[in-house]
């Protein structure tokens, strides 16, 4: 029963969509319901474009999809190439069983060590506290709070602004 973190494929368009779609991790998550297959395929099957350091990954055990995570690129702003915005789910039969720990410290890696990232951002629904405690464990840091940021379930919700900064600098070697 091993983890398995691994690239998304086109082939993954309906796991994804049903995972997403599950009623316990979409309204956590900036989606909306009924998540479509059609539309995974078409994202799924479009890879990033020449140079982009973005990055998506799942996590399964025995063939189950259990959580998904991503990096993806903040705008095509040339002053802001070194900030990535990360996302992640875990299904909710999952959680506490160190997935969420396992994609974040997987996609920081990357971040930090391949994709020459300075700042990896997120945006958190304020009462996801599961969600902000996975996030500071792995550095990340309150910044603001953006009031009445979404629509989740016919209510205004707040969200967190959170971030890291690269805790380690890459150096040049002489």
């Amino acid at each position: 029963m091993t983890l398995i973190l691994r690239r998304a494929r086109a082939s993954d368009a309906a796991a994804v969509a049903e995972h997403l779609a599950e009623p316990d991790i979409f309204p956590g998550l900036l989606q909306l319901p009924y998540a479509n297959a059609e539309l995974w395929q078409q994202r799924l099957s479009t890879p990033p474009a020449a140079g982009s350091p973005e990055l998506f990954l799942l996590a399964e055990r025995d063939g189950k999809l259990l959580g998904s995570a991503g990096l993806h690129p903040v705008g095509a702003q040339v002053r802001r190439r070194h900030a990535m915005a990360l996302g992640i789910s875990v299904s909710a039969a999952a959680q506490g069983q160190g997935i969420g720990g396992a994609l974040m410290t997987a996609l920081l890696d990357y971040a930090d060590n391949w994709a020459q990232v300075l700042r990896v951002e997120l945006t958190v629904y304020q009462d996801n506290e599961r969600a902000i405690r996975l996030y500071e464990r792995h550095g990340f840091e309150h910044e603001g709070r953006l009031r009445a940021y979404a629509l989740r379930d016919g209510v205004y919700v707040d969200a967190l602004t959170m971030a890291r900064l690269h805790p380690k600098q890459p150096s040049v070697r002489s």
